[in-house]
């Protein structure tokens, strides 16, 4: 059951978000995520300037006044949000968790999405599947989803990003736009294959989460580091400048690593660290994508 809390911060989110798509994100989204092709509409009078290749003959014929075929774009999409929430998610060393931020950007992403008159369905994984909500279109189905995403509580605590790609497979037979939202804190092998195959038959967005304690450890003293999702300790001195620095060569190369798999994957990806800017981050991939 939803506490006070938690339907207030929905209160929150939902008009942040659907005042951020109004005034900034709508006519993006559309201008990127194009139908899949044009049908026909209706026919209209010919009007001078108008491309004759265009005139229906038959009404033509009939009416003895020249009509024209209308076009419109056959718009309807399916937008998927698949969410790692395993426990690294719940981490955060700033304002918010990973979690928190991933809720906020797929409610921007799910109102941009009814707003063009598309679906959008919600995969929440661990290691499991922890739930899925089938694509559906309207504001109460939205508001759904950000309920589901503030308020599950995994059963499980790991991550297997090849389980969620396969999943998205399964349940999507026709081409999709899918966001596969997670910190990507696993061995790029693990599911370099399942994410090549999934960006072949869908169009692919990565939206990376991190925190910049992932990256580099301040000067402090000698601190236990908790592995939440295996439950392993480890200590570390950070007062030690070598520690530090082989901390941040480690890092450096998983990140590396990590990267190398989205590139060949042909994956495109949106970066939001707990300490940034989520629409700035959305608005560069939207402009990004619209200059291609």
């Amino acid at each position: 059951m939803l506490t006070a809390e938690t339907l207030q911060k929905i209160r929150r989110i939902d008009l942040r978000t659907r005042r951020l798509v109004d005034e900034t994100f709508a006519g993006a989204y559309h201008s990127i995520f194009k139908g899949r092709g044009i049908e026909f509409d209706a026919v209209r009078p010919y009007e001078p300037g108008d491309d004759v290749r265009d005139i229906d003959w038959n009404v033509t014929a009939r009416t003895g006044t020249p009509f024209i075929k209308r076009y419109v774009e056959e718009r309807e999409l399916t937008v998927m949000l698949a969410l790692d929430i395993s426990a690294s998610s719940f981490f955060g060393t700033q304002t918010r968790q990973k979690r928190d931020t991933a809720v906020e950007l797929g409610a921007v992403l799910a109102y941009s999405a009814i707003r063009n008159q598309d679906r959008v369905g919600l995969l929440l994984f661990t290691d499991q599947v922890e739930l899925y909500v089938a694509p559906h279109k309207g504001r109460n189905h939205v508001l759904r989803l950000i309920r589901d995403l503030m308020a599950a509580q995994p059963g499980h605590t790991g991550t297997d990003l090849s389980l969620g790609l396969r999943t998205v497979n399964r349940l999507l037979k026709r081409r999709a736009i899918v966001f596969l939202m997670s910190d990507f804190l696993a061995a790029g092998e693990s599911y370099a294959q399942d994410l090549l195959q999934t960006a072949r038959r869908h169009d692919l967005i990565g939206v990376v989460l991190s925190d910049p304690l992932e990256a580099a450890w301040p000067k402090a003293s000698l601190v236990a580091l908790r592995d939440a999702e295996t439950g392993e300790t480890a200590w570390g001195d950070t007062a030690s400048l070598a520690w530090r620095e082989n901390f941040m060569r480690s890092a450096r190369r998983f990140r590396e690593a990590r990267d190398t798999v989205l590139s060949q994957a042909q994956v495109d990806r949106i970066d939001v660290p707990t300490n940034g800017d989520y629409v700035l981050a959305l608005t560069r991939f939207f402009q990004g994508r619209a200059r291609r």
